[in-house]
């Protein structure tokens, strides 16, 4: 198994990364929106926890900014019906913790905004990947805030609501927090939007 590559950064995409190694070799990394948000330039340096998915066709390596991440993704290719890039496209959307929040939770709604999760998945992943969860005492992932309550939370949804992904509604509704504090949900929903328009 190949447990992480550490290298210089060659090139990235939105999904994908090429890594140059000390010895050498160049991988392709197949890795989510978090870690893309966070990668440096090209030339500079990079370390990713990696996962290998051997197919008869292909070996693929998915890379995560942490081993937990990684463990998360491979719970998530566990769950009957879902291969990598749906696996992928999951920590993406939510990311590890509201991910982990709303298998526990039984949050179908969250869990349904992903392209390509319906009804009957969501409720396969609650019900294959909470025990799972539960049993090796996961917690959310390092490096994000909680999600927002309250008005916050509403404002979240409203975002969502309107096709922004929630990742990015947590982001402008966090800073929206921050700059202007709570206010009521449509304030919120107006400030996070200058933000969400800003960084567009």
């Amino acid at each position: 198994m190949i447990a992480r590559v550490a290298g210089t950064l060659l090139a990235s995409d939105i999904d994908r990364v090429e890594i140059m190694t000390a010895g050498g070799v160049a991988y392709s990394v197949h890795i989510p929106l978090s870690v893309a948000e966070a990668l440096p330039r090209p030339g500079g340096g990079v370390e990713l926890h990696t996962a290998l998915v051997v197919r008869e066709d292909s070996w693929t390596l998915y890379g995560f900014a942490t081993a937990a991440e990684r463990g998360m993704f491979q719970r998530v290719l566990g769950t009957t019906g879902v291969g990598p890039a749906l696996a992928m496209n999951l920590m993406s959307a939510l990311g590890g913790d509201r991910l982990v929040r709303a298998v526990q939770e039984n949050d179908l709604a969250t869990l349904t905004r992903v392209p390509r999760v319906g009804k009957k998945l969501a409720e396969r992943l609650v019900l294959e990947l909470r025990d799972k969860l539960v049993a090796s005492g996961d917690a959310p992932m390092p490096g994000r805030a909680a999600a927002p309550a309250g008005p916050g939370a509403d404002a979240v949804r409203a975002l969502v609501a309107l096709g922004y992904p929630a990742v990015d509604a947590e982001k402008a509704v966090f800073a929206a927090l921050e700059d202007g504090g709570a206010g009521d949900t449509a304030d919120l929903v107006r400030r996070a939007l200058v933000r969400v328009a800003k960084r567009g």
